[in-house]
C-alpha cells in the first residue's frame, strides 16, 4: 500500500499510450497545481501486452503540449501488485473493467477501488472511448473527458 499519509491512483486502458496516459498527466497537472501532488502516487498501465514499452501516441503527446500538461510515460502492463499497492484503480471503458475485476478476484484481500474515471464525470459520460484509430478531434475530447473527471476525482479525495 502507499505510505501513509499518501494516496494512490492507476489509470488504466487497453494499450496504455491513448487515455491512461492522458488522464495520468491531466491528474497529475492537477495535483501539482493544487499543491497536493507529493500526496499522490500517480501511474498508469494496460490491461493487455500490446504496447509495453512504447512512448504515449504522438497525437495525445501534441493535445497534452497544446494544453501546457507535461507527459512522459512508458506504457506497462498492470500486475497483480498494483491490486495491492494502489487506493484506485480507475479505467476507462466497460472492457477494461471487466479485465480489472476479473484480474483483481485473483488476489486476494486486495484493497484497491477499481472503478470508471467516468464515474467522477459531472456530465455522466461513464466511457471514455478509445481515440486510437480517431482523429486529433478525438484525443481532444478524451483530454476533455479526463479533465472534468480528475478534477471531480480530486475534489472528492482532497
Amino acid at each position: 500500500m502507499a505510505a501513509t499519509g499518501t494516496k494512490s491512483v492507476l489509470f488504466v486502458c487497453l494499450g496504455n499510450i491513448c487515455r491512461s496516459p492522458i488522464a495520468e498527466a491531466v491528474f497529475s497537472k492537477m495535483a501539482t497545481d493544487s499543491g497536493v501532488v507529493d500526496k499522490w502516487r500517480i501511474d498508469s498501465a494496460a490491461t493487455s501486452n500490446y504496447e509495453i514499452g512504447s512512448p504515449p501516441d504522438h497525437r495525445g503527446q501534441a493535445c497534452m503540449k497544446r494544453h501546457g500538461v507535461p507527459m512522459q510515460h512508458v506504457a506497462r502492463k498492470v500486475t497483480n501488485d498494483d491490486f495491492m499497492s494502489f487506493e484506485y484503480i480507475l479505467c476507462m471503458d466497460d472492457s477494461n473493467l471487466s479485465e480489472l475485476n476479473r484480474r483483481s478476484n485473483l488476489v486476494k484481500n486486495n484493497p484497491a477501488k477499481v472503478e470508471l474515471l467516468g464515474s467522477y464525470d459531472p456530465q455522466n459520460q461513464r466511457i471514455i472511448k478509445d481515440p486510437y484509430y480517431g482523429s486529433d478531434e478525438d484525443f481532444e475530447k478524451v483530454y476533455e473527458q479526463c479533465a472534468r473527471c480528475c478534477k471531480a476525482f480530486l475534489e472528492k479525495n482532497s
